[in-house]
């Protein structure tokens, strides 16, 4: 498949594009249509070779694809296609639902299911009197048997007693509904950006200081608070899509809600 990649290929010319930008976006189109996802491209000689251009403008293109996701370096073997992010639209639902609507196959790794006392605030968001313990519940999500988030929450002791009694390595969503004939209907969530440290790290399968999206939701069922949970999902493969409607009430433009969690 490289063979057919390259040897097809021109030299890149002079013209109203600088001939990195021209090699980046050829690049481009060879992870899309020619190469499946962790096949390596060309190397740098190679493509020095079959386009004409210098190695900085192999490597400045090379490192412009890597920052837009499309391809990842591995130190001392070479650099390869990169996954495509799964992307997710924010709304109420299940990640073990979002991945199978994605075409990816969910699992999850359970890491620890234990009742301990919560931080004050998480406390008081339960309204629970100080000391009484909470469910503190963490777990590492995969698409198609690949790391996708670490999830780390608190959850109700009183909504959802005997909870360390059930299998949560299935949707936590979807087991509240059947056991406890609970809906979780309503969430407040913020979105931001992070890295890994160390034993994130280790979980996500990524490298120390490697950017994860963070994303945070208070859950509530018919009002009374469910949920506190953080999922950090792996930067290099996965994205959220928000649509914006210039109808909606100002408002509800100034906060969104929803997302892909338990």
């Amino acid at each position: 498949m490289r063979d057919q990649a390259t040897t097809r290929q021109r030299p890149i010319r002079e013209g109203s594009e600088p001939k990195h930008v021209q090699l980046r976006a050829e690049l481009a189109r060879m992870a899309a249509n020619d190469l499946p996802a962790d096949a390596a491209i060309p190397s740098e000689r190679e493509l020095m070779e079959t386009y004409g251009v210098s190695r900085s403008t192999v490597r400045r293109a090379i490192e412009a694809l890597i920052a837009d996701g499309v391809l990842h370096r591995v130190q001392g073997k070479g650099t390869f296609v990169a996954p495509p992010r799964v992307q997710s639209h924010l709304h109420l639902a299940s990640f073990t639902l979002d991945m199978r609507r994605r075409g990816k196959t969910p699992s999850t790794r359970v890491l620890r299911v234990d009742a301990v006392a919560p931080p004050a605030e998480v406390a008081a968001w339960f309204a629970l009197a100080p000391g009484r313990p909470a469910w503190r519940v963490e777990r590492v999500r995969l698409a198609a048997g690949k790391p996708m988030a670490f999830e780390a929450g608190w959850y109700s002791p009183t909504l959802l007693p005997d909870l360390d009694h059930h299998d949560l390595g299935q949707s936590i969503y979807a087991l509240v509904g059947r056991e406890y004939g609970l809906t979780v209907d309503t969430a407040d969530q913020t979105v931001r950006a992070e890295v890994a440290d160390g034993d994130l790290a280790r979980h996500l399968a990524v490298k120390p200081g490697d950017p994860v999206l963070a994303v945070e939701r208070s859950s509530r069922s018919a009002g009374t608070p469910l949920e506190r949970v953080v999922s950090q999902y792996r930067g290099d493969r996965y994205e959220l899509h928000i649509s914006l409607d210039s109808t909606l009430h100002q408002d509800a433009q100034d906060t969104t809600t929803g997302g892909d969690h338990p």
